[in-house]
C-alpha cells in the first residue's frame, strides 16, 4: 500500500468556475496556477512514474494565513500549536476540488477514484496545503 505526502507552499486556493469568451468558447482562468501545483509537486516526488490506479485515501489540510486584525490573544494561541478553525470563505469543498483537478491524469487516472476524503482548513503562521494520498 504506497502513500504519498507532499506540502504546497502559498495560500490555499478554491476552484474557480470557468470563464467564457465570445461565440461559446471557455477558457480555465487558473491554468498557469495548476501548473505551478503540478511543478511543485514534482519537485517533491521525483520518483513517481505511473498513475495511480485503485481507490485512493485523501488527506488534505488547508493552513489559511492570519488575518492582519486577530488579537494578540489569538495569535499566541496560534503559535503555540492551538488549533483556530477557519470558518470564513472559501469553503473546503471549492478547495478541495481544486485539489483533486490538479492531481486528476497527474498522480492518479480519475477523481472518481477518491473514496475517502478527510479535510480541515484552519489558521496557520505559514498558509500551504498538506496533502496525504493513500491507496486503500
Amino acid at each position: 500500500m504506497m502513500t504519498i505526502h507532499f506540502t504546497i507552499k502559498g495560500k490555499p486556493i478554491s476552484k474557480a468556475r470557468p470563464r467564457f469568451k465570445r461565440y461559446g468558447k471557455t477558457y480555465d482562468p487558473q491554468e498557469k496556477e495548476k501548473e505551478r501545483w503540478q511543478w511543485e509537486v514534482l519537485q517533491q516526488l521525483p520518483s513517481m512514474k505511473l498513475l495511480i490506479t485503485g481507490p485512493i485515501s485523501l488527506r488534505v489540510s488547508f493552513i489559511m494565513p492570519i488575518p492582519k486584525n486577530t488579537p494578540k490573544r489569538d495569535m499566541k494561541k496560534i503559535e503555540d500549536g492551538k488549533m483556530m478553525w477557519h470558518t470564513k470563505k472559501p469553503d473546503t469543498k471549492n478547495m478541495l476540488a481544486w485539489v483533486e483537478d490538479c492531481l486528476n491524469k497527474f498522480i492518479w487516472e480519475d477523481d472518481s477514484q477518491v473514496c475517502y476524503t478527510v479535510m480541515m482548513k484552519v489558521y496557520g503562521l505559514e498558509p500551504q496545503t498538506e496533502i496525504e494520498i493513500k491507496e486503500i
